[in-house]
């Protein structure tokens, strides 16, 4: 198999921002969805409180993954697009504290892959 950091960085990268820009757009396609199956009601009638409807919420989610997406696949700010999306997957596995669940054990390897990306060394031969 290959044995490159190129190939290696690529491969994280382009995995990485395939599911950012699919959770994101999928947003904008399934707000309901989004808002009901995975917002909890405390928290949409906290942000409800401050005068947000619960699918701006989910539009503004949506933006900032497809922002994250095509930060991780063009190369622009990589590293601090990859660190806020591994702090906000940080937020999000907080907020549904219930146990390991199939969607918490998911985003902590996303978590893993993040920070992997955003530490990734600049070196000559490595980007």
């Amino acid at each position: 198999m290959f044995r490159s950091h190129r190939i290696s960085r690529t491969a994280l990268r382009i995995g990485l921002a395939i599911v950012f820009l699919w959770f994101g757009v999928d947003k904008f396609l399934n707000p309901t969805y989004w808002l009901d199956a995975w917002v909890p009601q405390g928290f949409q009638a906290l942000i409800e409180s401050v005068g947000m409807p619960g699918r701006n919420f989910i539009f503004l989610n949506g933006i900032f993954e497809i922002l994250v997406g095509v930060s991780i696949v063009s190369g622009f700010y990589v590293r601090a697009f990859s660190g806020l999306a591994a702090l906000f997957l940080v937020v999000v596995t907080a907020v549904h504290i219930g146990g390991a669940t199939e969607v918490v054990l998911r985003d902590v390897g996303l978590i893993g892959a993040l920070v992997a990306l955003a530490a990734w060394p600049e070196r000559a031969g490595w980007a």
